[in-house]
This record gives structure tokens, sequence and C-alpha cells, in this order.
């Protein structure tokens, strides 16, 4: 282990004669209020809700919840061995299915390596063929000529990869070729638009096995890979300094930040963003869970890859709630928001009364509350997201895209988005 470190420790020093994205400091009660989002979140400890990436999040940051991470690890470990490990009723569970899906069961291996922990037992090693046994049913949808797609995405192929990478278990070359060939064709965007997300899971999975060199004969299609993943996500920077949105920022920023480059102006877009991503926490753009887990890690100067030799003994600074402010005691005010679905017959249009700070799903649950109007959600780590709108259920490859009228695509779900007096939000299915 210890040439393999200094191996990797010379890399970065190679790397430093390139130029570097670094993000300056940012206000300490800032990154607190952000960890004091997820304290609440972490006291969820019923299985549907337990999310292992705000374990990783939390223990990547410069902050610790005490006794409580402890208690949310057990937690997450007693769901996972029960689902995956457990009898075979235990895997009929529909939530267990869920949890023990590709992308949440990576999310898990990462949350183990957070710890300071190796699988090497013979229940480690049945997660481990699990997580590869759904690479391999995954690449079998893609096929043999690439012309199908992951039954997931690629965002969760990637971080599949990663996931097995840190932990230093090898990936088959076939199932690296499978990303390679999506990255290089750009197979992995979605309706004309290019994913960073997608992009910057693939990046940090491609470092990984770089810095390994799990893949000796792919190695050169590898390097190829992360230097196009880096132009593409420099490319897609946003006038204000995001890159393809702010909530894609913080994972695109985690793989800049591994890998350095000459001849291009990489510490510029990265002051750049971190600028706007300072505005943006300050506005309170980050409430959901998932997305603050992705965030915190970068403004402590952390990624995905630190976990390849993570330091558990790091100081970092106890948590403690935030004091909540008293009740008004005044009336909350009450604003107009119109639902308008323009997939079915007859087209859907309706305004409700609800209470300001209503979030999109107190909308939805109004409007079927007063009759006329139907919908369907399945949890995820993101949260709630829409499977049937007026009878009217997703398919293959589509889902419920949220629009600010008339066309503007909102970044958020329908937990965290928070419509204004006098909004029109749309409903439309469309494919990808």
């Amino acid at each position: 282990m210890e040439p393999l470190k200094a191996l990797l420790l010379l890399s970065g020093v190679l790397g430093a004669l390139a130029e570097l994205c670094v993000m300056p400091p940012i206000h300490s009660q800032l990154v607190e209020k952000l960890g004091q989002h997820l304290l609440p979140w972490m006291d969820r400890i019923s299985s549907e809700q337990l999310n292992p990436s705000i374990y990783v999040g939390l223990r990547l940051s410069s902050l610790q919840a005490g006794t409580k991470e402890d208690l949310y690890l057990h937690s997450l470990k007693l769901h996972y061995q029960q689902c995956l490990l457990g009898s075979a009723s235990s895997n009929d569970n529909s939530d267990c299915q869920t949890k023990s899906s590709e992308g949440p069961l990576a999310l898990y291996l990462l949350a183990l390596r957070a710890n300071c922990e190796f699988i090497g037992s013979r229940k480690g090693d049945r997660l481990v063929s699990q997580l590869k046994w759904f690479l391999e049913n995954e690449k079998k949808a893609i096929g043999h000529n690439h012309e199908g797609h992951p039954h997931t995405s690629y965002y969760q192929y990637s971080l599949s990869i990663l996931a097995l990478c840190v932990h230093q278990k090898r990936v088959h070359d076939s199932v690296v070729g499978k990303l390679l060939y999506a990255i290089e064709h750009d197979h992995h965007a979605r309706q004309g638009h290019r994913s960073v997300d997608i992009e910057a899971m693939a990046g940090l999975a491609f470092t990984c096995l770089e810095r390994f060199i799990f893949n000796p004969d792919l190695r050169p299609r590898i390097t190829t890979a992360i230097d196009t993943i880096r132009e593409k996500i420099l490319k897609a920077q946003t006038p204000e300094g995001n890159f393809g949105n702010i909530y894609s920022t913080p994972l695109a920023l985690q793989f800049l930040m591994t890998s350095p480059a000459s001849g291009v102006k990489l510490g510029a877009a990265c002051l750049k963003a971190s600028a706007s991503l300072q505005a943006s926490i300050q506005d309170g753009a980050f409430q959901n869970p998932l997305m603050i887990s992705q965030l915190l890690p970068v403004l402590n100067h952390k990624t995905y890859l630190d976990l390849i030799f993570p330091d558990c003994q790091a100081p970092r600074a106890m948590l403690v709630p935030a004091v909540e402010d008293p009740l008004p005691a005044h009336i909350p005010e009450v604003i107009s928001v119109t639902l308008k679905v323009s997939s079915v017959l007859p087209p859907y249009k309706q305004t409700f009364f609800v209470p300001a700070g209503s979030s999109l799903e107190d909308v939805l649950k109004m409007a079927q509350n007063t009759g006329g109007f139907t919908y369907g959600t399945q949890l995820s780590l993101s949260g709630p997201y829409l499977t049937s709108v007026l009878g009217k259920e997703v398919g293959d490859r589509e889902f419920w895209q949220l629009l600010r009228d008339p066309d503007t695509p909102l970044m958020q779900g329908i937990a965290d988005c928070k419509p204004q007096d006098g909004e029109t939000i749309g409903l439309r299915l469309v494919s990808w």
C-alpha cells in the first residue's frame, strides 16, 4: 500500500506544475449553516429516508455531527445488510429493491470508505459482487454495438465504477469501455443537452482508474477521456460562473480539483464558479440534502477521490442545531400558484391559494385534495419525483419536467421548489 500511496503523491506533485482548480475560503458561518441543514435528516433513520450521501458529505467536510454520525452509519449498515445479505423475504421489500439498486449501493460503499473501512469480509465481497452484477447488467442493456442505454443512467454507472475503484476493486475492461465509448460519442447527453453531472462523475471514475492503473490497456483512452471531460465542463460554464447549473457545479468542481491542466484557464474558471456558489449559498439556494452533501467536500478542498486514502483523524468542527426562529404571530401571507399540464387531454390548468413558502409538493397535495387532480411520486436520494400526473404514467426513458411559465426548466424537485406569488408552474412529460 505504501509504494502505491507514494506514487499517487508523486502524481500530485507533478500535477502541481499544471494549473490547479483551487477553491478560495468561504465564511465558516455559511458552511456551518449548510451542515445544520443535514442534522434533521440524520434523525430520519427510517429505511426509506436513509441517504448514504449525507454521511459521505459530512465525513469529507470540515464539520462533524458526533455520536449522531456514528448512529447514522450504524443505521445504514443495518439496513443494507438486511436488504442485501438477509433472507429472500427481505429482498421482496420494494424499499430494499430501491436502496440496493446501483446508485444507492455505490454510495453506501463510499460511506464505508469514508469511515476508513475496506471491504474484505465475506459480507463485503457480496456487496462488491452485487455492484459488479449491476454493472454487467447495465453493460448488456447498452449492447455490443452501443445502441442501447443503461437501465438507470450513465451517472449511476460512473458512480458504481468509482465506488469499486476507491475500494481498490478492479472493474472489467469491457465495463469501463462502455463508459469510455459513451463519453467519446456523447451517448450520455440527454435531448441534445450535455449533462455536466454525468461528465463530472465519469471524470472522477476515470481519474481513479488512471491513478491505480487497473486497466493498462485502456489507459490512453482513459487519459484522453479525462481531458475531453475537462474541456466539455469548462465550455459548459455559464456567464454567471456555474458549470451547467448551480446544482451541477459542486460535482464539476470535485472533478476539476482532481484534474490539473496546462494551456487552459482552469484557475480563473474555478474562481468564477466559487463566487457564484457563494452567492447561491447566501441566497439559500442549497436546501436539498443530496446537493449539500456534494457541496460540503468542495468547501473543505476535498473530493470523492480523497476516499482512496481518507483521513479519519482530521479535526472537524462540531455541529450544533440551528436556533429556530420563533413562529410569527401574524397570519401567514397567502399566494396564488397556477398549475398547468399540457401532456394530457384535455390540458389541465387551475389556480390554487397556498401559504407563502409552500413547496410545489404542497401545491400538488392541495390540488389533489380539492379534487380533479391526481399524481404519484417515488422517493429517491434527491427527494420525491413525479411518476404520474392525472393518470399519465412515465414510460421508459421519460420523466415529468417542471417548468416555470412559459418554458424555463426548473432545477429543483417538487419538494425543494417554492413557487412565488402569481407564478405558473408547468408539468410536461418528456423523453430522453
